[in-house]
């Protein structure tokens, strides 16, 4: 028992001195480690570029200890950090001692081990994907020098690196050029605001204080209307309970309050006496609201108002439409008046005898004609003035104008005595043309059946306005008028003419046309501009795409185009016999089943995919009925088209389109004067 107690004694004491020697050991490793601070580096970039230094002469322990052990660090496959120990005679040149006392040798060596690095830059990083090891000195904090971290890290991830730099500083340049864009936005918008604030209210010190609150410029007005309805309906409701005495207050109050209002539009255009009615309104509502208030009465009798007011709209609307309609097509005093003085001057002063006019101009295909077929002489003359204005060579020119009976000698004696300057203005009249007659026209052999006289007409019934009027459009007697179908017939009036441009009375010329004549049609009869804009002014508008013979041949969702400005190709018409074409559909449409009267459907049908079209701004529509046309596309415009009821010459006129059109009347001209054309202007 003593011998195995000694044994366990003498074992315990062996295996404690084992570990003193160990950590003796271990403590003069470290000292020695300490003595120097080594880096490495698994890659053979930098043990090259390493290579040149010397171990320093001073660090005499240095070369006499080849065999001290070192403690190594580094990352093995899986990413772990290791140690291991080596032999400092196994060190390659790469390795550097440095004394523990040597500051400054230091420095020198990092600075020169940094400046190798980049200038090896990321060369030295393509296709090595070897990560690097940092040995530090035992003691330090462990982490990875400032001038390595970029050579640490992988080139995929550089590159990531780099490109997320790149786009976050094209973000932040972009978010800067939005914010400067958005404050330029800004401040312009305060500008214009600024520019259009108008403040009215004068001695106006300041706007917090409530004497000086500014109400609604037509408050009253809105009041004495609201009172007046509520009147009427506590009067209607004083007649059913036999109260005549409140009746007739509120009846005569009533009619007091509406003479008070008259035409007004705001407070301002009231009598000052209207605030004094509106109180003794109020009161006397007040009496009638105690007496006779009943919910469900009042209801129904505003009901039955509110119907009745709408029915006098819809009545209004229908007598405004045929209004319109009745000024769009009659002719005003000052343009009857300007006729008879050219027709009695004609014939007065012998003119018959003055004409002079170069014929050979009329045929030759070498110049530019124009065709304007129309009854109104100052239409026309603007017309004319506008083009030859802005005409190059106005020599160059040649109109061709197609007049009625009525108007033929008016016309010409306009012409003749203000001849535009240089140009050729023809004068015809379209009942010369025996050739035009019922047995080739199908729009005339139409007019003669009684059916189409019943239409237009209604020979049989009196003209009134209802709902059923729905041809009130086309009882205009342009449509009545061979004038207007008489651009189907071109190449007959003109036989010997290869192209011609065909205009409306309604247009203003704002630039040379020539150019038209240069186009290259591609083998198409007419060049036009399209109208359709989405889905308004297709086929589908204008033709009855349940009929079959429509349906079949056309497509509804194809692009229209309007007649105003048109450049025809007649030797292309002629050979494609389109006078022919017009013919049989004009025939088949006699029921007037396939679209409603008019030019332009059977237009449309005739020069379906003959028509080349214009660029839009050659010709610019509906400044005869759109008042929010785009200012830019009208300035810009080469023709610009008063389509529509709202026509230059009438009093209908939109005032700021009108003065376009107003530039090309003579004003000074004794003709206009004597009729007093342009006096209103």
């Amino acid at each position: 028992m003593g011998f195995g107690c000694r044994s366990f004694c003498s074992y315990r004491f062996l295996l404690l001195s084992s570990l003193q020697v160990t950590l003796l050991v271990l403590l003069v490793r470290a000292e020695n480690l300490d003595a120097g601070s080594l880096i490495v580096s698994d890659t053979p970039n930098i043990q090259s570029n390493a290579r040149g230094y010397q171990r320093p002469s001073d660090c005499v322990q240095c070369n006499e200890k080849k065999d001290v052990d070192i403690i190594v660090t580094y990352t093995d496959a899986s990413g772990a950090i290791q140690t291991s120990t080596i032999k400092s005679k196994d060190l390659s040149p790469s390795w550097v001692w440095e004394g523990p006392d040597d500051k400054n040798h230091g420095l020198l060596r990092d600075s020169k081990v940094r400046e190798d690095l980049f200038q090896e830059g990321t060369s030295g990083l393509e296709g090595n994907n070897q990560e690097f090891t940092y040995v530090h000195r035992l003691g330090d904090e462990p982490g990875v020098p400032p001038f390595l971290e970029d050579r640490l890290i992988s080139p995929p991830k550089l590159r990531r690196r780099k490109m997320r730099k790149e786009r976050r500083d094209m973000r932040t340049a972009e978010l800067i050029r939005q914010d400067t864009e958005a404050e330029k936005q800004m401040e312009t918008a305060a500008i214009e605001r600024s520019k259009q604030f108008k403040n009215n209210v004068k001695g106006k010190y300041s706007i917090w204080r409530r004497e000086y609150d500014n109400q609604n410029s037509d408050y009253t007005l809105k009041l004495m209307q609201a009172q007046i309805i509520m009147a009427k309906v506590y009067g209607s409701i004083a007649w059913s309970k036999n109260d005549t005495e409140l009746y007739e207050t509120l009846m005569t109050q009533v009619n007091e309050n509406q003479k008070l209002l008259g035409e007004a539009n705001s407070d301002a255009e009231l009598d000052p006496s209207a605030l004094e009615k509106v109180k003794e309104m109020g009161h006397t509502l007040a009496v009638a609201k105690e007496k006779l208030y009943d919910c469900a009465v009042m209801a129904r009798k505003l009901r039955a108002m509110l119907q009745s007011t709408e029915e006098n709209i819809t009545a209004k609307k229908k007598q405004s439409a045929f209004l319109i309609q009745l000024a769009a097509k009659m002719l005003p005093r000052p343009l009857h008046c300007l006729s008879l003085h050219l027709t009695t001057d004609y014939f007065m002063q012998d003119h018959a005898n003055k004409e002079a006019l170069d014929v050979d101009k009329l045929e030759d295909s070498a110049l530019y004609h124009y065709a304007i077929f129309s009854d109104n002489i100052l239409a026309t003359s603007v017309v004319v003035n506008s083009t030859v204005s802005h005409a190059k060579e106005p020599e160059k020119h040649v109109f061709h104008l197609v007049t009625d009976k009525l108007n033929f000698v008016a016309m010409k004696m306009w012409f003749l005595v203000n001849a535009p300057k240089g140009a050729t203005i023809q004068v015809e009249n379209i009942d010369d043309f025996k050739w035009l007659n019922s047995s080739y026209c199908s729009v005339l052999r139409q007019l003669e059946s009684a059916r189409l006289k019943e239409y237009y007409f209604k020979v049989n019934r009196p003209s009134t306005i209802s709902a059923g009027d729905d041809n009130l459009k086309y009882r205009n007697p342009k449509y009545l008028s061979m004038l207007n179908h008489l651009r189907f017939y071109l190449p007959e009036v003109y036989p010997k003419l290869d192209k011609i441009l065909f205009l409306d009375d309604d247009i203003v010329v704002q630039k040379d046309l020539t150019p038209l004549w240069s186009i290259d049609m591609q083998g198409m009869v007419n060049g036009a501009v399209e109208t359709c804009k989405e889905s308004f002014h297709r086929f589908d508008k204008y033709l009855n795409f349940s009929h079959p013979m429509i349906s079949q041949n056309f497509d509804p969702n194809a692009c229209g185009w309007a007649f105003g400005m048109n450049m025809f190709d007649l030797k292309e018409w002629k050979k494609q016999n389109m006078t022919g074409v017009y013919h049989r559909w004009q025939d088949m449409n006699e029921d007037r089943t396939l679209w409603k009267l008019g030019s332009l459907p059977p237009g449309l049908i005739t020069f379906y995919n003959l028509t080349y079209p214009l660029d839009r701004s050659w010709h610019v529509l509906g400044l005869g009925y759109d008042p929010a046309l785009n200012g830019t596309e009208i300035e810009h415009a080469a023709v610009i088209h008063f389509n529509g009821n709202y026509k230059p010459w009438l009093d209908l006129a939109i005032p700021k389109y009108k003065k376009r059109w107003s530039e090309f009347v003579m004003l000074d001209n004794p003709y206009l004067q004597r009729c007093k054309i342009g006096v209103n202007d």
